[in-house]
């Protein structure tokens, strides 16, 4: 169950209408590698050490894969890949480099983890 609290926001395209609120998702808690290696030994015939140095070596090689520009797709998790944001350019050639602002991760969460999401129940805080 994901707990929900109102939150007072203004209209960011609208900064002269009055606030309204909306509910926003709050965290109970979070779950780091140790506690995934843990939940995952204890679900198999792998010990807690072997899953969380597993872990790992899957998050170096994600990090490494995705530095190449590759698009990591882990099967039922789903696909990460780097995005950007950029200035403006008035033509193709001055588009560089250097006309990158950030960059970001996106996530696409594949077919099982896109169906939780219609089953969530809410709870308010």
């Amino acid at each position: 169950m994901v707990r929900i609290k109102p939150l007072q926001k203004t209209n960011p395209q609208d900064l002269t209408a009055e606030k309204k609120f909306y509910a926003q998702a709050v965290a109970t808690g979070t779950t780091d590698l140790e506690r995934l290696a843990y939940l995952v030994s204890n679900q198999s015939t792998v010990r807690e050490a072997d899953c969380y140095a597993v872990i790992l070596s899957l998050v170096h090689n994600i990090v490494d894969e995705l530095e190449q520009g590759k698009i990591v797709k882990l099967n039922k998790l789903g696909s990460f890949q780097v995005g950007i944001r950029s200035f403006p350019s008035e033509t193709e050639k001055e588009v560089t480099a250097s006309t990158v602002k950030s960059a970001h991760l996106n996530f696409r969460p594949d077919v099982k983890l896109r169906n939780m999401l219609k089953n969530v129940s809410f709870t308010l805080k």
